[in-house]
Protein backbone atom coordinates (compact mmCIF):
# COMPACT_ATOMS: atom_id res chain seq x y z
CA UNK A 1 0.00 0.00 0.00
CA UNK A 2 3.22 2.57 0.95
CA UNK A 3 4.25 1.82 -2.90
CA UNK A 4 1.60 2.59 -4.25
CA UNK A 5 0.42 5.58 -2.70
CA UNK A 6 4.49 6.57 -2.89
CA UNK A 7 3.89 5.77 -6.74
CA UNK A 8 1.03 8.05 -7.07
CA UNK A 9 2.26 11.01 -5.33
CA UNK A 10 5.18 10.89 -7.50
CA UNK A 11 2.78 10.87 -10.73
CA UNK A 12 0.76 13.87 -9.24
CA UNK A 13 1.14 17.14 -11.24
CA UNK A 14 2.98 18.55 -8.63
CA UNK A 15 5.33 16.35 -8.36
CA UNK A 16 5.76 16.35 -12.01
CA UNK A 17 7.18 19.74 -12.22
CA UNK A 18 10.13 18.24 -10.43
CA UNK A 19 11.76 17.24 -13.50
CA UNK A 20 11.70 20.54 -15.17
CA UNK A 21 14.89 22.56 -14.79
CA UNK A 22 11.94 25.59 -13.94
CA UNK A 23 8.98 23.91 -11.95
CA UNK A 24 6.49 26.65 -12.76
CA UNK A 25 5.48 28.57 -15.59
CA UNK A 26 6.19 31.72 -14.01
CA UNK A 27 9.63 30.52 -13.43
CA UNK A 28 9.92 29.15 -17.04
CA UNK A 29 8.96 32.96 -18.41
CA UNK A 30 11.08 34.66 -16.26
CA UNK A 31 13.81 32.95 -17.30
CA UNK A 32 13.33 33.27 -21.07
CA UNK A 33 12.59 37.37 -20.51
CA UNK A 34 16.22 37.39 -19.36
CA UNK A 35 17.58 35.47 -21.87
CA UNK A 36 15.74 37.59 -24.38
CA UNK A 37 17.03 40.68 -23.12
CA UNK A 38 20.41 39.24 -23.28
CA UNK A 39 19.97 38.46 -27.15
CA UNK A 40 18.31 41.74 -27.72
CA UNK A 41 21.36 43.36 -25.69
CA UNK A 42 23.96 40.78 -27.52
CA UNK A 43 22.23 41.77 -31.07
CA UNK A 44 22.51 45.92 -30.89
CA UNK A 45 26.59 45.25 -29.28
CA UNK A 46 27.17 44.12 -32.42
CA UNK A 47 26.71 47.09 -34.23
CA UNK A 48 27.44 49.83 -31.49
CA UNK A 49 30.50 50.07 -29.27
CA UNK A 50 29.03 51.28 -25.64
CA UNK A 51 32.28 53.49 -25.10
CA UNK A 52 31.75 54.89 -28.34
CA UNK A 53 28.18 55.61 -28.30
CA UNK A 54 28.26 56.79 -24.82
CA UNK A 55 30.32 60.15 -26.48
CA UNK A 56 27.12 60.47 -28.53
CA UNK A 57 24.70 59.98 -26.33
CA UNK A 58 26.00 61.64 -23.22
CA UNK A 59 26.06 64.99 -24.90
CA UNK A 60 22.71 64.27 -27.36
CA UNK A 61 21.46 63.44 -24.01
CA UNK A 62 22.55 67.18 -22.54
CA UNK A 63 21.64 68.97 -25.46
CA UNK A 64 18.68 67.17 -26.17
CA UNK A 65 17.53 67.91 -22.09
CA UNK A 66 18.66 71.68 -22.46
CA UNK A 67 16.61 72.04 -25.64
CA UNK A 68 13.51 70.38 -23.49
CA UNK A 69 14.04 72.85 -20.93
CA UNK A 70 13.82 75.91 -23.71
CA UNK A 71 10.26 74.30 -24.49
CA UNK A 72 8.93 74.32 -21.41
CA UNK A 73 10.27 77.59 -20.24
CA UNK A 74 11.12 79.91 -23.49
CA UNK A 75 9.13 80.31 -26.64
CA UNK A 76 6.93 78.09 -27.94
CA UNK A 77 8.56 77.20 -32.29
CA UNK A 78 6.43 78.88 -34.45
CA UNK A 79 5.67 75.24 -36.06
CA UNK A 80 3.11 74.71 -33.34
CA UNK A 81 0.74 77.72 -35.19
CA UNK A 82 1.63 76.30 -38.32
CA UNK A 83 0.07 72.59 -37.97
CA UNK A 84 -2.84 71.51 -36.89
CA UNK A 85 -2.91 69.21 -33.73
CA UNK A 86 -4.04 66.59 -35.62
CA UNK A 87 -0.62 66.36 -37.05
CA UNK A 88 0.40 64.99 -33.56
CA UNK A 89 -2.54 62.63 -33.32
CA UNK A 90 -1.54 61.09 -36.72
CA UNK A 91 2.56 60.92 -35.58
CA UNK A 92 1.20 59.12 -32.56
CA UNK A 93 -0.98 56.50 -34.59
CA UNK A 94 1.65 55.75 -37.08
CA UNK A 95 3.52 54.93 -33.22
CA UNK A 96 0.37 52.67 -32.60
CA UNK A 97 0.77 50.77 -35.34
CA UNK A 98 4.38 49.81 -35.08
CA UNK A 99 5.70 46.90 -32.77
CA UNK A 100 3.96 43.92 -31.98
CA UNK A 101 3.34 41.10 -29.47
CA UNK A 102 6.95 39.39 -28.04
CA UNK A 103 4.94 35.62 -26.30
CA UNK A 104 8.40 34.08 -25.71
CA UNK A 105 7.53 30.66 -27.17
CA UNK A 106 9.69 28.46 -28.47
CA UNK A 107 9.27 26.00 -31.14
CA UNK A 108 10.40 23.16 -28.25
CA UNK A 109 7.43 23.98 -26.55
CA UNK A 110 5.39 21.84 -29.09
CA UNK A 111 6.91 18.74 -27.56
CA UNK A 112 8.14 19.58 -24.18
CA UNK A 113 4.91 21.21 -22.60
CA UNK A 114 2.16 19.48 -24.86
CA UNK A 115 0.56 18.08 -21.52
CA UNK A 116 1.25 21.22 -19.77
CA UNK A 117 -1.42 23.72 -21.40
CA UNK A 118 -1.05 25.89 -18.25
CA UNK A 119 2.18 26.14 -18.80
CA UNK A 120 1.38 27.53 -22.25
CA UNK A 121 -1.02 29.98 -21.52
CA UNK A 122 0.96 31.44 -18.20
CA UNK A 123 3.47 32.00 -20.72
CA UNK A 124 1.32 33.48 -23.17
CA UNK A 125 -0.27 35.67 -20.99
CA UNK A 126 2.31 36.95 -19.30
CA UNK A 127 4.35 37.84 -23.07
CA UNK A 128 1.16 39.65 -23.31
CA UNK A 129 1.38 41.90 -20.40
CA UNK A 130 5.07 42.68 -20.57
CA UNK A 131 4.46 43.90 -24.11
CA UNK A 132 2.00 46.12 -23.22
CA UNK A 133 4.13 46.89 -20.77
CA UNK A 134 7.03 47.81 -23.50
CA UNK A 135 4.08 49.67 -25.86
CA UNK A 136 2.72 51.86 -22.90
CA UNK A 137 6.58 52.80 -21.81
CA UNK A 138 7.32 53.46 -25.61
CA UNK A 139 4.14 55.43 -25.92
CA UNK A 140 5.07 57.10 -22.52
CA UNK A 141 8.51 58.17 -23.98
CA UNK A 142 7.17 60.17 -27.34
CA UNK A 143 4.43 61.76 -25.62
CA UNK A 144 6.92 62.95 -23.05
CA UNK A 145 8.50 64.62 -25.60
CA UNK A 146 5.82 66.25 -27.55
CA UNK A 147 3.94 67.14 -24.48
CA UNK A 148 5.33 70.86 -24.72
CA UNK A 149 4.13 71.62 -27.91
CA UNK A 150 0.44 69.75 -27.00
CA UNK A 151 0.24 72.05 -23.55
CA UNK A 152 1.65 75.00 -24.36
CA UNK A 153 1.30 75.19 -28.11
CA UNK A 154 -1.97 73.70 -28.58
CA UNK A 155 -3.28 75.04 -25.52
CA UNK A 156 -4.24 71.58 -24.52
CA UNK A 157 -5.23 72.01 -20.38
CA UNK A 158 -2.75 69.35 -18.31
CA UNK A 159 -5.83 67.47 -17.21
CA UNK A 160 -6.98 67.31 -20.69
CA UNK A 161 -3.30 65.98 -21.44
CA UNK A 162 -3.18 62.98 -18.95
CA UNK A 163 -6.18 62.17 -20.21
CA UNK A 164 -5.07 61.79 -23.74
CA UNK A 165 -1.93 59.66 -22.77
CA UNK A 166 -4.20 57.45 -21.13
CA UNK A 167 -6.46 57.14 -24.20
CA UNK A 168 -3.29 56.76 -26.58
CA UNK A 169 -1.86 53.58 -24.51
CA UNK A 170 -5.34 51.95 -23.97
CA UNK A 171 -5.70 52.28 -27.62
CA UNK A 172 -2.14 51.15 -28.36
CA UNK A 173 -3.00 47.99 -26.32
CA UNK A 174 -6.17 47.22 -28.21
CA UNK A 175 -5.00 48.18 -31.58
CA UNK A 176 -2.08 45.86 -30.84
CA UNK A 177 -3.71 43.10 -29.58
CA UNK A 178 -6.36 42.97 -32.25
CA UNK A 179 -3.64 42.80 -35.03
CA UNK A 180 -2.08 40.27 -33.24
CA UNK A 181 -4.78 38.04 -33.26
CA UNK A 182 -5.70 38.06 -36.94
CA UNK A 183 -1.93 37.67 -37.95
CA UNK A 184 -1.52 34.52 -35.80
CA UNK A 185 -5.00 33.15 -37.67
CA UNK A 186 -4.70 34.05 -41.05
CA UNK A 187 -2.34 33.68 -43.75
CA UNK A 188 -1.54 35.22 -47.50
CA UNK A 189 -4.22 37.98 -48.93
CA UNK A 190 -6.57 36.92 -46.13
CA UNK A 191 -4.44 38.20 -43.49
CA UNK A 192 -4.56 41.24 -44.97
CA UNK A 193 -8.22 42.12 -45.73
CA UNK A 194 -8.72 41.51 -42.40
CA UNK A 195 -5.88 43.16 -40.61
CA UNK A 196 -6.08 46.47 -42.23
CA UNK A 197 -9.48 47.53 -40.92
CA UNK A 198 -8.36 45.40 -37.53
CA UNK A 199 -6.01 48.30 -37.04
CA UNK A 200 -6.87 51.43 -38.94
CA UNK A 201 -10.44 51.56 -37.85
CA UNK A 202 -9.21 51.96 -33.70
CA UNK A 203 -6.72 54.18 -34.93
CA UNK A 204 -8.66 56.67 -37.01
CA UNK A 205 -11.02 56.55 -34.49
CA UNK A 206 -8.60 56.97 -31.72
CA UNK A 207 -7.48 60.15 -34.13
CA UNK A 208 -10.95 61.58 -34.19
CA UNK A 209 -11.87 60.72 -30.93
CA UNK A 210 -8.94 62.76 -29.72
CA UNK A 211 -9.29 65.43 -31.88
CA UNK A 212 -13.41 65.70 -31.69
CA UNK A 213 -12.69 66.18 -27.16
CA UNK A 214 -9.30 67.40 -27.33
CA UNK A 215 -10.60 69.45 -24.35
CA UNK A 216 -12.19 67.42 -22.86
CA UNK A 217 -10.77 65.12 -20.02
CA UNK A 218 -13.89 63.18 -19.06
CA UNK A 219 -14.73 62.26 -22.54
CA UNK A 220 -10.89 61.45 -23.14
CA UNK A 221 -10.96 59.19 -20.39
CA UNK A 222 -14.53 57.54 -20.90
CA UNK A 223 -13.04 56.51 -24.76
CA UNK A 224 -9.32 55.35 -22.85
CA UNK A 225 -12.13 53.21 -21.14
CA UNK A 226 -13.96 51.90 -24.31
CA UNK A 227 -10.63 50.89 -25.53
CA UNK A 228 -9.48 49.49 -22.27
CA UNK A 229 -12.49 46.95 -22.15
CA UNK A 230 -11.63 46.52 -25.68
CA UNK A 231 -8.23 44.80 -24.67
CA UNK A 232 -9.43 42.95 -21.38
CA UNK A 233 -11.86 41.39 -24.00
CA UNK A 234 -8.96 40.68 -26.61
CA UNK A 235 -6.85 39.05 -23.67
CA UNK A 236 -9.29 36.58 -23.28
CA UNK A 237 -10.36 36.05 -26.47
CA UNK A 238 -6.48 35.62 -27.46
CA UNK A 239 -5.85 33.03 -24.54
CA UNK A 240 -8.79 31.05 -25.91
CA UNK A 241 -7.59 30.14 -29.46
CA UNK A 242 -6.65 27.01 -30.13
CA UNK A 243 -4.38 25.59 -33.20
CA UNK A 244 -2.48 28.66 -33.59
CA UNK A 245 0.75 27.56 -31.57
CA UNK A 246 3.16 27.56 -35.10
CA UNK A 247 1.52 30.96 -35.93
CA UNK A 248 2.58 31.93 -32.36
CA UNK A 249 6.08 30.72 -32.96
CA UNK A 250 6.33 32.57 -36.04
CA UNK A 251 5.10 35.87 -35.03
CA UNK A 252 7.07 36.04 -32.02
CA UNK A 253 10.33 35.21 -33.97
CA UNK A 254 9.27 38.37 -36.25
CA UNK A 255 9.12 40.55 -33.32
CA UNK A 256 12.24 39.27 -31.47
CA UNK A 257 14.24 39.53 -34.74
CA UNK A 258 13.22 43.18 -35.67
CA UNK A 259 16.35 44.60 -34.20
CA UNK A 260 18.53 42.33 -35.85
CA UNK A 261 16.52 42.58 -39.09
CA UNK A 262 17.38 46.57 -38.94
CA UNK A 263 21.00 46.56 -38.43
CA UNK A 264 21.03 43.64 -41.22
CA UNK A 265 18.70 45.85 -43.25
CA UNK A 266 21.47 46.98 -46.06
CA UNK A 267 23.51 43.91 -45.81
CA UNK A 268 21.85 41.27 -46.70
CA UNK A 269 19.03 40.42 -49.28
CA UNK A 270 15.55 39.73 -47.79
CA UNK A 271 14.86 36.17 -48.53
CA UNK A 272 11.93 35.56 -51.24
CA UNK A 273 8.73 34.07 -49.98
CA UNK A 274 7.88 30.20 -51.34
CA UNK A 275 5.42 30.85 -54.09
CA UNK A 276 4.11 27.77 -56.26
CA UNK A 277 2.69 29.94 -58.81
CA UNK A 278 4.37 33.30 -60.16
CA UNK A 279 2.29 36.33 -60.12
CA UNK A 280 2.88 37.37 -63.92
CA UNK A 281 2.67 34.44 -66.59
CA UNK A 282 0.90 32.42 -64.23
CA UNK A 283 -0.03 29.59 -66.80
CA UNK A 284 3.74 29.83 -68.73
CA UNK A 285 1.51 31.24 -72.27
CA UNK A 286 4.09 31.16 -75.00
CA UNK A 287 5.19 35.02 -75.55
CA UNK A 288 6.59 34.76 -79.13
CA UNK A 289 4.45 32.99 -81.81
CA UNK A 290 7.90 31.46 -83.35
CA UNK A 291 8.42 27.82 -82.70
CA UNK A 292 11.93 27.66 -82.98
CA UNK A 293 14.42 26.76 -80.12
CA UNK A 294 16.21 30.14 -80.11
CA UNK A 295 12.26 32.30 -79.58
CA UNK A 296 11.53 29.71 -76.66
CA UNK A 297 14.94 30.64 -75.04
CA UNK A 298 14.31 34.17 -75.29
CA UNK A 299 10.68 33.88 -73.64
CA UNK A 300 12.40 32.47 -70.88
CA UNK A 301 15.28 34.90 -70.32
CA UNK A 302 12.07 37.70 -70.65
CA UNK A 303 10.34 35.47 -67.92
CA UNK A 304 12.94 34.87 -65.22
CA UNK A 305 13.61 38.92 -65.56
CA UNK A 306 9.85 39.62 -64.73
CA UNK A 307 9.07 36.99 -62.62
CA UNK A 308 12.13 37.84 -60.22
CA UNK A 309 11.18 40.65 -57.93
CA UNK A 310 14.56 41.91 -57.51
CA UNK A 311 15.37 42.19 -61.51
CA UNK A 312 11.79 44.08 -61.52
CA UNK A 313 12.04 46.39 -59.65
CA UNK A 314 15.87 47.07 -60.79
CA UNK A 315 14.51 48.05 -64.22
CA UNK A 316 10.74 49.53 -62.64
CA UNK A 317 13.15 51.98 -60.71
CA UNK A 318 15.60 52.81 -63.48
CA UNK A 319 12.94 53.60 -65.88
CA UNK A 320 11.43 55.57 -63.57
CA UNK A 321 14.66 57.76 -62.34
CA UNK A 322 15.35 58.09 -65.79
CA UNK A 323 12.04 59.15 -67.08
CA UNK A 324 12.60 61.93 -63.50
CA UNK A 325 15.83 62.95 -64.97
CA UNK A 326 15.28 63.36 -68.58
CA UNK A 327 12.14 65.54 -67.51
CA UNK A 328 14.16 68.14 -65.01
CA UNK A 329 17.17 67.86 -67.62
CA UNK A 330 17.40 71.28 -69.55
CA UNK A 331 16.38 71.18 -73.26
CA UNK A 332 20.31 70.96 -74.71
CA UNK A 333 21.42 68.01 -72.67
CA UNK A 334 17.94 65.67 -72.98
CA UNK A 335 19.06 63.55 -75.82
CA UNK A 336 22.58 63.27 -74.93
CA UNK A 337 21.04 62.10 -71.04
CA UNK A 338 18.96 59.58 -73.14
CA UNK A 339 21.58 58.10 -75.33
CA UNK A 340 23.97 57.74 -72.29
CA UNK A 341 20.89 56.03 -69.55
CA UNK A 342 19.86 53.74 -73.02
CA UNK A 343 23.22 53.03 -72.99
CA UNK A 344 23.26 52.01 -68.82
CA UNK A 345 20.15 50.24 -69.55
CA UNK A 346 21.47 47.80 -72.66
CA UNK A 347 24.36 47.11 -70.71
CA UNK A 348 22.45 45.63 -67.69
CA UNK A 349 20.07 44.02 -69.96
CA UNK A 350 23.05 42.03 -71.80
CA UNK A 351 24.78 41.42 -68.22
CA UNK A 352 21.53 39.99 -66.79
CA UNK A 353 21.36 37.51 -69.75
CA UNK A 354 25.05 36.83 -69.81
CA UNK A 355 24.41 35.25 -66.35
CA UNK A 356 21.37 33.57 -67.24
CA UNK A 357 22.78 32.05 -69.99
CA UNK A 358 25.54 30.76 -68.48
CA UNK A 359 23.71 29.08 -65.03
CA UNK A 360 24.57 25.79 -64.46
CA UNK A 361 20.68 24.94 -65.22
CA UNK A 362 21.01 26.12 -68.81
CA UNK A 363 24.36 24.22 -69.85
CA UNK A 364 22.19 21.36 -69.29
CA UNK A 365 20.01 22.02 -72.50
CA UNK A 366 21.50 21.73 -76.20
CA UNK A 367 22.19 25.34 -77.43
CA UNK A 368 24.68 26.41 -78.99
CA UNK A 369 26.94 29.45 -78.92
CA UNK A 370 24.94 31.25 -81.95
CA UNK A 371 21.84 30.30 -80.48
CA UNK A 372 22.06 31.64 -77.40
CA UNK A 373 23.77 34.92 -78.77
CA UNK A 374 20.42 35.02 -81.42
CA UNK A 375 18.07 33.99 -77.92
CA UNK A 376 19.80 37.11 -76.02
CA UNK A 377 19.50 39.60 -79.15
CA UNK A 378 16.69 39.18 -79.01
CA UNK A 379 15.55 39.49 -75.80
CA UNK A 380 17.59 42.51 -74.81
CA UNK A 381 15.61 44.13 -78.11
CA UNK A 382 12.38 43.23 -76.50
CA UNK A 383 13.15 44.55 -72.62
CA UNK A 384 14.99 47.48 -73.90
CA UNK A 385 12.17 48.71 -76.01
CA UNK A 386 9.31 49.91 -73.68
CA UNK A 387 12.23 51.63 -71.81
CA UNK A 388 13.48 53.75 -74.61
CA UNK A 389 9.89 54.36 -76.04
CA UNK A 390 8.91 55.82 -72.51
CA UNK A 391 12.48 57.86 -72.09
CA UNK A 392 12.07 59.31 -75.41
CA UNK A 393 8.13 60.66 -74.86
CA UNK A 394 9.44 61.90 -71.96
CA UNK A 395 11.76 63.90 -74.11
CA UNK A 396 9.89 64.20 -77.43
CA UNK A 397 6.94 65.83 -76.20
CA UNK A 398 7.86 68.63 -73.79
CA UNK A 399 10.74 69.49 -76.95
CA UNK A 400 8.07 69.20 -79.72
CA UNK A 401 4.45 69.41 -78.81
CA UNK A 402 2.04 68.25 -80.72
CA UNK A 403 5.13 66.76 -83.38
CA UNK A 404 6.25 64.47 -80.55
CA UNK A 405 3.30 62.50 -80.17
CA UNK A 406 3.91 61.35 -83.38
CA UNK A 407 7.74 60.92 -83.15
CA UNK A 408 8.16 59.44 -79.74
CA UNK A 409 7.49 55.91 -80.52
CA UNK A 410 9.54 55.43 -83.72
CA UNK A 411 12.60 57.16 -82.30
CA UNK A 412 12.55 55.48 -79.48
CA UNK A 413 12.33 51.92 -81.13
CA UNK A 414 14.52 53.18 -83.77
CA UNK A 415 17.55 54.11 -80.75
CA UNK A 416 16.51 51.30 -78.50
CA UNK A 417 17.07 48.68 -81.34
CA UNK A 418 20.43 50.32 -82.65
CA UNK A 419 21.55 50.39 -78.98
CA UNK A 420 20.47 46.73 -78.05
CA UNK A 421 22.00 45.42 -82.09
CA UNK A 422 25.52 47.60 -80.61
CA UNK A 423 25.69 45.43 -77.16
CA UNK A 424 24.41 42.12 -78.82
CA UNK A 425 27.46 42.54 -81.62
CA UNK A 426 30.16 43.60 -78.47
CA UNK A 427 29.04 41.20 -75.30
CA UNK A 428 26.28 38.32 -76.59
CA UNK A 429 28.51 37.39 -79.99
CA UNK A 430 31.97 37.20 -78.11
CA UNK A 431 30.54 35.09 -75.23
Amino acid sequence: MRGREHTAADSSPRSAGRGYAFPTGPRLFKRRLFSHWREQSAIIRTAADWTVLLYIVIPGGLLGGRFYYGFWSGAVPAWTTVLPFITLLLLLAVLLLTGGMVLLLQEGDLLFLRQRQNWIRSILLRGMIYSMTVTALKIAAVYAVLLPFIIRGYGISPAAAGALLLLTITAGWSIKLLGHIVRVQRQGFRRWLRLLPAVTVPAGLYVWLALLWQNSPWLLLASAAIYAAVTIWALRYRLSLQGTFLSDVREDYKQRMQIAGLLLRGVLDKPRPTRYKPWIFRRSQPLLSSRQPESRFTAAGIKALVRNPAHLKLYLSFTGVSMSALLIAPAFLKWFLFIVLALLMCYWLSSFWLLFAGDDYIGILPFTKAQKAAAGSKAMLILAIPYTVLCSAVVCIPLYGWWGLLLFAPLGFGIGTFIARIYSTIRLTEH
